[in-house]
């Protein structure tokens, strides 16, 4: 009797503890869950879609997540609840990254996938926690702190991260000069979609505009450097309306209309999508299907901080 006593108390005990945890929220097929309301609607769409292309560049997949509160659990045992949950990162690779941020506790953590602790071991995260995150935190920059965090991630993945434990601003990347790499996939991938939204009708090309203004406003310094970066956005901004007026307004312009939309036409008859988007397989790419974690594994690796 006293050993099934003991058993049925020890797994009462158990149980409560299982219980009592905070749950994990489903990925439901998106890169950014700010389920604490931390940012702003633009900050979000522009983290997303730069968190693709990161992914579609490298394999790396990162996410972020917010919460309110832990409500009592170890921030280093919920980040390790979330990343096996959403499986992050390759199988093989091992190469994801959780950025998780809880609001009330003022708390902070890089959970790191086991095949990146090379380029992001645990000192480099608590410098990033602490010299990108926490100062902008502290004034109220949830957006600024977050957006800067990824820029540093990235960066010190790339091996260009290059900062001092006594910097404030740690994200030097490539001010220096241009990564080419990153900024010819910039210019494919945005440049293309602006492209089309120039020639397309009415009400869809100013909605697209819109679309378009974080991408530009975000993008840019990961493959251009600041200055140029925001020499692009502002271009973009001025330029679009002023070409899609012309557009609308010259026989030259409406041929283009004309002829792209026979071209949309003739890739639906075959079976096309005849849209601005290719298909996607799956995984994390977009396309209309749905995406997961690849199965990555995380062996503990990143860093903690609070602000």
């Amino acid at each position: 009797m006293k050993f099934t006593s003991l058993v049925v108390v020890s797994f009462l005990l158990t149980a409560s503890a299982v219980l009592g945890q905070k749950a994990v929220p489903e990925l439901w097929g998106t890169r950014i869950h700010d389920d604490a309301g931390l940012l702003q609607a633009a900050t979000i769409t522009g983290l997303e879609n730069q968190l693709k292309i990161f992914e579609d560049s490298t394999s790396n997949q990162m996410a972020i997540l917010t919460v309110t509160s832990l409500e009592g659990d170890p921030i280093e045992e919920y980040a390790l609840r979330v990343v096996e949950k959403w499986k992050l990162g390759q199988a093989k690779k091992d190469n994801g990254v959780l950025l998780l941020i809880v609001k009330d506790d003022r708390k902070m953590r890089i959970e790191v996938g086991m095949g990146l602790e090379g380029p992001l071991p645990d000192a480099l995260c608590n410098r990033i926690i602490r010299n990108e995150m926490a100062p902008r935190f502290r004034q109220g920059d949830f957006d600024g702190g977050v957006q800067a965090a990824v820029n540093a991630i990235i960066q010190a993945i790339k091996g260009e991260y290059v900062a001092d434990a006594s910097d404030t601003n740690v994200y030097s990347g490539n001010e220096g000069g241009p990564n080419f790499f990153i900024a010819a996939i910039f210019l494919f991938v945005i440049g293309s979609l602006t492209w089309n939204s120039l020639f397309s009708k009415g009400g869809v090309s100013w909605f697209m505009y819109v679309f378009q203004i974080p991408f530009y406003y975000f993008f840019p310094p990961l493959g251009f450097g600041a200055t140029l970066g925001k020499g692009i956005f502002w271009g973009f901004l001025i330029a679009f309306p002023v070409l899609r007026l012309l557009i609308q307004n010259t026989p030259w312009g409406k041929a283009m209309i004309k002829k792209m939309e026979e071209n949309q036409k003739n890739n639906r008859s075959r079976g096309g999508g005849g849209g601005w988007y290719g298909g996607g397989g799956g995984g994390w790419s977009s396309g209309g299907s749905s995406w997961s974690g690849g199965g990555g594994s995380f062996g503990g690796g990143g860093s903690s901080g609070s602000w």
